[in-house]
């Protein structure tokens, strides 16, 4: 199962703890909840389909598609990055990096980033594919770039993040946390404004950044570790955070979903939950995407829980994105689920592709774009 995935140690560990049960023969299997029965209300229809190489795989992953404008971005694992029309799926242009790739794509400002197993982040244009600069940051970066005008910003898994000059690559400054002994496999992506950088980390600490200097302007503590063991006390901010009418909201692993007014540093509300993922917000909600794929709807305004969904408990879900008035998650057997933002129930399902979808959903102008674990990306709409 892809939570069981995540479980990776920084110099304690060289692998990934993978598989059900891994705890031992004694351990109780985990098994993922069946599919329910219920009356689909509404219909989800494929715009368009294109084909991504070999796509990311089977393996945890955050490889997830990037939008820039009318284009849309995704690469496989094996160093092919592809640009399509939005909204034909017309495929625009193709580029053979020849280098294994391990974090998605990132896309904004005319310019489209992926990172190699090497630690090397690469910078194309997005207009053409071509090449504009290159950097070594010597670490793995296994989430998506992000950009703003003057900058491209890297999250790297030994708790670092980078700013480069966009335009010539050069380095500006670079921001180091402490990583814990024990984290998850993967980092948060963080938020890029024009004058400061959010940005989450093992620690469960959340940090804005000036985009000059490179120093913390305020650090907030989203999560305290707590327990006996390392594997307790992980708190690993590995979703990324969410900025909505000037408030900041973020959730940690066995931590919180908490609330910060980013201008004052401030928490003003917090909910215990634990999640790994990325939000979504919609009809006055936050949703999370819980760590045992339980999905939780939270007021924003004061924090109550409105609804939750655990009829999906164990399906290894993707982050919730918010299409139309419906939530949506994708889960490990290629299944996308919707759910009303109303109450949480059922109103749709479809079927992508049996190789399964591990990668984050993407929603643009009330169209799911979604790329599978063999690399089929498509176009969907519900009505």
């Amino acid at each position: 199962m892809k939570s069981l995935y995540r479980i990776a140690t920084v110099g304690l560990f060289s692998a990934i703890i993978a598989g059900c049960g891994f705890w031992g023969d004694d351990a109780e299997e985990v098994k993922p909840n069946p599919l329910v029965s219920f009356d689909a209300e509404k219909k989800v229809s494929v715009l368009w389909s294109a084909s991504v190489g070999s796509g990311p795989g089977s393996k945890y992953h955050q490889f997830k598609p990037a939008i820039d404008g009318e284009k849309i971005f995704a690469s496989d694992k094996d160093g092919s990055v592809y640009g399509f029309n939005r909204e034909s799926g017309k495929k625009l242009w193709q580029v053979e990096l020849e280098i294994p790739i391990v974090g998605g794509v990132g896309a904004g400002s005319g310019y489209v980033a992926v990172a190699s197993e090497e630690g090397e982040v690469i910078v194309l244009s997005s207009e053409d594919g071509s090449e504009q600069w290159r950097a070594n940051v010597n670490s793995e970066v296994t989430s998506a770039g992000q950009f703003n005008q003057e900058l491209a910003v890297f999250q790297l898994i030994n708790g670092k993040v980078v700013a480069f000059d966009l335009i010539t690559g050069e380095k500006r400054w670079v921001y180091d946390s402490q990583v814990p002994r024990l984290t998850l496999r993967g980092t948060s992506s963080p938020i890029v404004a024009s004058d400061v950088t959010f940005a989450g980390f093992a620690s469960g600490k959340m940090v804005a950044i000036d985009n000059v200097k490179g120093s913390a302007i305020w650090e907030n503590r989203v999560a305290l570790p707590k327990g006996r063991s390392e594997l307790e006390r992980m708190v690993d901010i590995d979703g990324r955070p969410l900025l909505v009418d000037r408030m900041l909201y973020v959730t940690s692993y066995q931590g919180r979903l908490v609330a910060i007014n980013p201008f004052r540093a401030q928490v003003v509300w917090a909910q215990d939950v634990s999640s790994y993922h990325s939000l979504a917000e919609g009809f006055g909600n936050i949703y999370v995407s819980e760590s045992n794929d339980a999905v939780q709807a939270f007021d924003r305004g004061s924090s109550a829980s409105v609804w939750r969904q655990s009829e999906l408990e164990n399906r290894a879900i993707s982050a919730p994105v918010t299409i139309d008035s419906e939530v949506a998650v994708a889960d490990y057997e290629g299944y996308i689920h919707f759910m009303s933002q109303t109450d949480g129930h059922f109103v749709a399902r479809y079927k992508l592709d049996s190789s399964g979808v591990y990668g984050d959903m993407v929603v643009k102008d009330d169209v799911l774009y979604v790329l599978s674990n063999s690399g089929r990306l498509a176009a969907l709409s519900i009505q």
